[in-house]
Order: structure tokens, then sequence, then C-alpha cells
């Protein structure tokens, strides 16, 4: 900082309140390393362009040279833990089928026919099956790809069975994510994300994660600006203005690793830094438990002379995911069962390991409208220690015009806010069609998660088109 002009120098600047990493260092159990860590850098001013929001022929282009070049979360090892089980993931005008091949193999084949191009499964469905047959004119492939019966064998004497072996993707898993890349010469998994997520991964144990929730719609907007509409806590104050007296928004901790991952830690229990003075300690615990839902199973707390919302909340939410969960949760720090910790695995997985939001959101473009996606929530549980595995949860698509609080087993209240941000995402897409000026201004620090995963679309738009391997 300049202390003669007071003014900082560009990407310098902070809330001039207590930060994220104070806030949580006054916890009582304190945060594991993965949490105590920064990772910002500047990444420079300049505007962003919008024609990569409203250009029909940008969306193309990123089908060529993006979307064929990046790992992406297909499913989950729960989607498919028996030999022969599959599923079906689209991507834009590509089609997969992630199937479970042997026990610890898993292929994710292009689902076409290789005879007169069919589709061999359906979009959104899932299953088990002992091959993989065309429903046209019944061409078939064992699990692992290689041609089993072509009928009318006589009249093909021209094709080779060997070469009609099913087109595959590349295929690893990580923390019970199975990831797929369609070029074969994709850096590794390990690679791609860097060795600190990988230190990330391994200390959240997703793996020992079950989807009970699964719900799906479509957005009325860009793919891109679906997912940056999440990467920031600066809406809060005008978009979820009802979370604003518990939750520390303009305070939150931004922070970027490599090329393809970014993150933020947004803080629970503590009133935004917006309304400073406003609201007492028993007032965030008021405003977290009011209304027709509430993540403290409907306890109305009253603090005591000294006592901290924040510490009062953390205390609660133990007990009570202790006693859902059936296990123990001493040894778990306060801040991974308040705050939400939002990674944006680029191009379209966002993961948030903590306890008390652990979800998944995934991203689609419309492969026929780059004014349209597809939106994805997944949430996740604890798998118990002793009982059955609960079943994994079948994915609820909804209607445009539906809310997200009428999906079964949502919390009405986060049904609201995504409802809202669904608002944003309509006035946004037709504004920037309209403007006059022709990008996005961005802030340095709490919308650096955008600029970041921007220069990632960049990085792949550069790149010549790339088709798969045949």
């Amino acid at each position: 900082m300049n202390f003669e002009t007071g003014t900082f120098a560009l990407g310098e600047a902070r809330c001039p309140a207590e930060s994220t990493q104070e806030i949580i260092a006054r916890d009582k159990i304190p945060a594991p390393e993965w949490a105590r860590s920064e990772s910002y850098r500047y990444l420079g001013s300049e505007d962003v362009s919008k024609d990569r929001y409203i250009d029909p022929e940008f969306q193309k282009r990123e089908f060529e040279r993006l979307w064929t070049r990046t790992w992406q979360m297909a499913c989950r090892e729960e989607h498919i833990p028996e030999v022969g089980d599959y599923y079906v993931y689209d991507i834009g005008p590509y089609s997969f089928i992630v199937t479970r091949v042997a026990e610890n193999e898993i292929k994710a084949h292009f689902n076409a026919c290789l005879h007169r191009g069919t589709k061999l499964k359906p979009s959104n469905t899932a299953g088990s099956a002992s091959e993989i047959k065309c429903p046209f004119h019944g061409w078939t492939w064992n699990l692992d790809g290689t041609n089993k019966n072509i009928p009318c064998q006589w009249d093909f004497g021209h094709v080779d069975k060997e070469r009609m072996r099913l087109p595959e993707a590349k295929v690893e898993t990580l923390g019970g994510f199975v990831f797929i890349n369609m070029d074969p010469n994709a850096p590794t998994l390990a690679e791609y994300f860097g060795p600190e997520i990988m230190k990330h991964f391994a200390a959240w144990r997703l793996e020992d994660r079950y989807i009970y929730l699964h719900v799906q719609k479509s957005y009325p907007a860009n793919w891109k600006l679906t997912v940056e509409a999440f990467q920031e806590a600066y809406h809060v104050a005008d978009t979820h203005p009802q979370v604003a007296p518990a939750n520390g928004d303009v305070n939150s901790q931004y922070d970027v690793y490599g090329e393809h991952v970014n993150r933020f830690i947004s803080t629970l229990g503590v009133v935004s830094p917006n309304l400073y003075g406003q609201y007492s300690e028993q007032d965030i615990v008021d405003n977290f438990t009011m209304g027709d839902s509430s993540a403290l199973g409907g306890a109305k707390p009253q603090l005591k002379e000294g006592e901290r919302a924040r510490q009062v909340m953390a205390d609660m939410f133990r007990s009570m995911f202790e006693q859902a969960a059936n296990t123990d949760l001493s040894h778990v720090s306060d801040t991974e069962l308040l705050d939400t910790y939002s990674y944006t695995m680029f191009p379209n997985l966002y993961v948030f390991p903590g306890i008390s939001l652990p979800m998944l959101y995934r991203f689609r473009p419309d492969a026929r409208d780059h004014r349209r996606c597809i939106y994805e929530v997944m949430f996740m549980r604890p798998i118990p220690k002793d009982g059955p595995r609960p079943e994994t949860a079948e994915v609820e698509i909804l209607d445009d015009d539906q809310s997200f609080a009428e999906a079964e087993g949502m919390d009405p209240g986060f049904g609201k806010i995504l409802d809202q941000d669904t608002d944003n995402l309509y006035a946004q897409q037709e504004g920037l069609e309209a403007s006059a000026k022709p990008g996005i201004t961005l802030a340095n620090y709490q919308e650096i998660r955008i600029r970041h995963f921007e220069a990632a679309v960049d990085k792949y738009m550069a790149m010549e088109p790339f088709k798969p391997e045949w």
C-alpha cells in the first residue's frame, strides 16, 4: 500500500474488515492445513470480451477446442458399482457410455454405433448390461468395446471386425469421481489439477460419501455465465439479502491454483461487513434459524453473555451431524462444519467439500442453443459405517418454470437461493446482448475466479480444432 495516497497496488486491496483466515483462527477446533492456505495472484484488470457469452460461433468453437481436451466429471463410481453397470454422460454433441468393464476397470465408449451412427444408449440413462447392442440393426459389442456380433456378417466382407472396436475416451478416477478426456495425449488428472489440489482431495476423502439428492434444471443463459454466477460472494448483499446477516460475504477469501482450479471460502456465523454494527451475536443466530427451514434442525438457541454465534452454531452442527451420520466428528474443525468451501474444477465441476454443505455442481452447454445450459446440483452424505450402503439418488429433472424448492428433498431456503440466481442469469444474458459495452468489468480480488476461469477458456480457444481419433 502507498500510505501517502491511501491507495493499493492493483490486486492488493481487501475488504477493510477481519479476514477469512482471522475469523477461522479464532475457532475452538482449528482448521486443517488445506483450509488455512491462501493462493491469490493478480491476473490483470482488463475487461473480458462479451462475445464469448453471446456469439453462437464461439460455443461451436468451444466444442471443437475446449470440451475435446479437458477432464470432465462424467459420473461417480457409485453410479456404476458392479461389472456391467453403465452411466450415460452427454456433453454438447458428444455422448459417452461410462461402463464398469471389470472390478477395477472403467471405460468411456463414444455412444454411437459404428454401423450407421445410431445412439447406443439414450441420454440421461443408467443401467446394467452384459453387452452393448444397437437398437436399430443389432450390431453388438462386448463391455470392453470389442465387436461381438455383426448381423448378416456375410454382407460385410469388407469390414474388419477388429477395427470395429468402439472408440473410447481416457478415464481416471479420483475421490470417487470418474473423469473422462477425449484427448489421448491429455495430461494426467494429477498434472491437470496440480499437486496442491491432489493433497486437498486426499484430505477430503470424498470417496466415503454418496449422492442422496440430484436435481437438474435448464438455465436461460450461456454455460459460462452460469458457472461464473457462483464464483463470488460479492452478489450476496443484493441477490441474497436474507443470508447477509449471518454470512461473511465481502470478506470471503479467493484462491487460484495452476490453470484449472480456483476456490473461495465464505464464512458462516459472522455478520457481513456491509452490516457491521446493525446486528448482535444473538441476531446472527436468530437470522440463521428463522424461516421455513433451518440447518440447525429447528433449534432456536439463546446465547449466553460473551458467547459467539459462530462457535455456538459450530457446536450445534457437530452434535446434529454426529447423530445424523452416527459418526464421531470431534476431530473435524469448526470451519469444515460451518463454512462454504467452493472449488471450481475447470471446465464444469464445482466441489463443496465441507460437512454442512457437501455438494457438487455440474454445468453443461446446450448443444442447440448457446443461450441455455444444463445445471445440476448433487448433495452428498457420509456413507454410514453400519448397515447397508444407501442407494444413490436418481436425477430429478425440473421444468423451466419450476422452483428448485419444488424438488423432492430440497431445503426450501436453499431452493430459494438458487431461484434468485436463476433470475439474475436471465437478466444478465439479455443485458449483455443489449449492451453497447463490448466487455464485462471484474473486481481484482472478489471476481478473480471469473478472470482465472476465462483465462483457461482462452487457453483452449487459442488451440487448433481437435477431433477424436478413429
